[in-house]
């Protein structure tokens, strides 16, 4: 076969001798090397790469063969049926709760949306999540406590997936207050504001339709040279009563182009700013694919030119910070200095108290609707006094989330302070609170939630080796047999097995040790170690 296939134009039996390339290669030519590009006009490859071509002119049917090989393999070589392994949802500790696990009334199911026990905790939250729907829980705070591993977390974000994505849930740990750049008492409120949302409701005046027509104009440009330029885009836009031609602006076609529209999508587009959101597909479609990651949505109703109420679900953060100010002059040596220093500021107080004005008249005038949505404080302990007293007095303000607090602390000393407290929190602070109590997991509620587990990690386990690691969570926790199961897995397929097996398991209990056990050898060998 031809090592050096040159184009079918060259190499064909009916060119003429003249019509072959130069035999000296011009300097630009790497000797040996075809040309990076196929157009008409080039510099030729080196002589000793013509014998083989001409070669292949002598015998087409050779020539023949060696392009249906090159197809053959190019048909065999689908780059579009290489999956790529980026997007692959990572598996973290919780990934299996989808919920809280209740029935139609309230009552814990067994074991439904990867819960598995604590029955009575569950039911208290079901009851908070209703409260929290019908706005009646705004100002209060919950405490969930028990020992560690036991599902405070999964708790709070059982509540979090039964409340859905449209109500806020900030997430954090009682040590983020800890910053040597702004104070703990400005990071508890930036978390406060967080977690409640404003949904705003706007009348706007659209243009909103099928796109039927997209069809950008050029000119020459302006500023001299060979190139175009966008002059206005003419886009058609169709509904159930009509349909309409626009012309738009330039800025507007930039828009369209960054929202990916194209002919057959429903989009809107606001008359005042020039605003394009793209709804979804038109339904009309829908039988274009059997498969297709898409949103469709029917043809919109009136005529293209209406006003239509938009709705937009923002957090008081998210205002408070839209609307700070930058920090520093406008000399070029301040500007400079922020650029190599970005320091997290503060939000002032004074401009939060003129977002909270403009909100207020929002509300009243019915333009906007709170939607207190949920702050979660894990490792609440960790907090000292003076971020318990501006807990009291947050909790008391007519724009508070729901607080929910979670800690594994019995009594223990108050940070800041030489006083010792139930679950290291000040006792005015627990008057306020609603505490759901966990309890420790039986021997099959932690088989239970092995077998989840296994589940989600994708990984194979008889029911013995089950067991046996429902005996090492009794003797050790639960979190120490939920993280034996990995290595056990590699250990069975470094063995020729896809099933964990209880040998695997005894052997990765040999390799790691528990926080029991670890603490059991140190007391034993504390001579060896430094104190």
């Amino acid at each position: 076969p031809n090592p050096n296939p040159l184009p079918s134009y060259r190499s064909s039996p009916s060119a003429p001798p003249s019509a072959l390339p130069p035999k000296s290669p011009p300097p630009s030519c790497t000797t040996g090397a075809n040309p990076p590009s196929l157009s008409p006009v080039y510099s030729a490859p080196p002589r000793r790469l013509l014998a083989p071509a001409r070669a292949s002119a002598a015998n087409p049917s050779r020539l023949g063969r060696e392009r249906e090989r090159s197809a053959a393999a190019a048909a065999a070589m689908r780059i579009e049926e290489v999956q790529s392994t980026s997007k692959k949802q990572r598996i973290a500790t919780h990934t299996h709760i989808k919920g809280l696990g209740l029935d139609a009334n309230g009552t814990a199911i067994g074991m439904s949306a990867g819960f598995v026990g604590q029955a009575e905790a569950r039911e208290a939250c079901g009851l908070v999540v209703d409260m929290i729907r019908q706005k009646k829980m705004a100002g209060r705070a919950l405490l969930l406590a028990g020992p560690p591993a036991t599902g405070k977390t999964a708790l709070a974000l059982g509540i979090s997936q039964e409340l859905g994505s449209k109500v806020p849930f900030c997430p954090m740990v009682g040590s983020e207050v800890y910053s040597s750049e702004v104070k703990k008492t400005e990071v508890l409120m930036e978390n406060f504001r967080r977690a409640i949302g404003l949904r705003i409701k706007e009348n706007k005046e659209v243009y909103e339709g099928e796109v039927t027509e997209l069809s950008p104009e050029e000119s020459e440009s302006s500023t001299g040279g060979y190139g175009k330029s966008i002059s206005h885009v003419v886009i058609g836009l169709k509904t159930v009563k009509g349909t309409k031609q626009l012309k738009l602006d330039p800025t507007i076609y930039d828009a369209l182009i960054k929202e990916k529209v194209a002919v057959g999508d429903v989009i809107y587009i606001e008359a005042n700013s020039g605003a394009v959101k793209r709804v979804g597909r038109c339904d009309a479609f829908a039988t274009e694919y059997d498969l297709e990651a898409e949103e469709y949505v029917p043809i919109p109703k009136g005529e293209v030119h209406k006003k239509k109420e938009i709705v937009q679900d923002v957090t008081l953060h998210d205002l408070d910070a839209a609307n700070a100010q930058p920090q520093g002059g406008q000399d070029i040596l301040s500007l400079m200095g922020q650029m190599m220093k970005s320091r997290k500021t503060e939000i002032t107080e004074k401009l939060r108290q003129e977002i909270n004005k403009v909100v207020n008249r929002y509300i009243d005038e019915g333009i906007a609707e709170l939607v207190p949505g949920v702050l979660f404080i894990d490792e609440v302990h960790m907090l000292d006094i003076e971020c318990f007293s501006y807990l009291n007095r947050a909790l008391e303000s007519p724009l508070s989330p729901i607080v929910i607090l979670a800690t594994n602390r019995g009594i223990c000393t108050v940070r800041g302070t030489d006083m010792t407290s139930p679950h290291g929190i000040p006792v005015d602070l627990l008057d306020r609170l609603v505490i759901v109590r966990t309890q420790i997991y039986g021997p099959i509620e932690m088989i239970q939630i092995l077998a989840i587990r296994a589940q989600v990690e994708e990984i194979e386990i008889d029911e013995d080796s089950l067991a046996f690691l429902g005996e090492v969570g009794q003797q050790t926790s639960l979190r120490h047999a939920i993280q034996l199961l990995s290595p056990a897995s590699v250990v069975a397929k470094a063995n020729g097995r896809e099933k964990i097996c209880k040998a695997d398991l005894e052997e990765v209990r040999v390799l790691y040790l528990d926080a029991k056990s670890s603490a059991q050898l140190l007391h034993k060998q504390q001579g060896s170690y430094i104190t």
